[in-house]
């Protein structure tokens, strides 16, 4: 614990992000480029047989060596803000599980995400691009490794293994008709002050209903899932 408290007083983050502008690095700066997938975007319902193409939930994070959460770098204004259309009280506390879990912050309905009430400030929030991302940071006294973690997910990500029919409390429930399916995706890379540049990889899944902060190995039952996201890249300027 008195590890944790140390990294977070001493770095300092600054985010931004580009939607329609290029972003300016300077040495010191990281840059954390997502590169969307073949189903980045999913068909969601919506009635009449007619669907959306939507972009998926993310967060990404960081962690010290040893697994203690440091900050939040981004997370889409949708989990941020519980800023889902018509929810009908839905949390989707299935979402990001791993990144809810990690923060640890704990709301008046006892769940993990934020709420309208309470919502994490705009600094490190903002919509889901359709496109390829890139987020800006700097930590300040950069002299120790650190855990950079992103977890996607996408609403009614059904497949034969995951079904919308599942029962709740099934292994395989994911929040019935609206829920994930597929359970949400983690990605991870240990990035050194000396670095240029890196990848992170796929390690495992989150909790398919959310009830923990768990990652699980198993990628086997995952399809459209495992392809939401091309790649994430991360590189120290120089």
């Amino acid at each position: 614990m008195g590890l944790k408290i140390l990294f977070v007083a001493i770095w300092f983050l600054s985010t931004a992000s580009c939607e329609r502008q290029v972003l300016s690095y300077t040495t010191g700066d990281i840059k954390i480029k997502i590169e969307t997938g073949e189903h980045w975007l999913h068909d969601f319902p919506l009635f009449l047989g007619l669907s959306k193409k939507n972009p998926p939930q993310f967060a990404v994070w960081l962690e010290d060596t040893s697994g203690n959460y440091l900050t939040t770098v981004f997370v889409t204004y949708k989990i941020a803000t519980e800023g889902w259309i018509l929810n009908k009280g839905n949390r989707r506390k299935e979402a990001l599980p791993h990144w809810c879990h990690k923060r640890g912050v704990v709301y008046k309905d006892g769940l993990l995400l934020p709420t309208k009430e309470n919502p994490l400030p705009d600094g490190i929030t903002g919509a889901t691009p359709k496109v390829d991302k890139e987020i800006q940071i700097r930590i300040k006294d950069f002299t120790e490794p650190v855990v950079i973690k992103a977890e996607f997910n996408h609403s009614t990500d059904f497949n034969d293994f995951f079904p919308e029919n599942a029962a709740e409390g099934d292994d395989n429930y994911s929040g019935g008709k609206e829920g994930s399916g597929q359970p949400a995706v983690v990605y991870a890379a240990t990035i050194y002050p000396n670095q240029q540049n890196t990848f992170l990889k796929l390690i495992g899944h989150s909790s398919v209903d959310g009830s923990d902060g768990i990652i699980y190995s198993d990628l086997e039952k995952l399809t459209t899932a495992k392809s939401i996201v091309k790649q994430v890249s991360v590189e120290i300027i120089e």
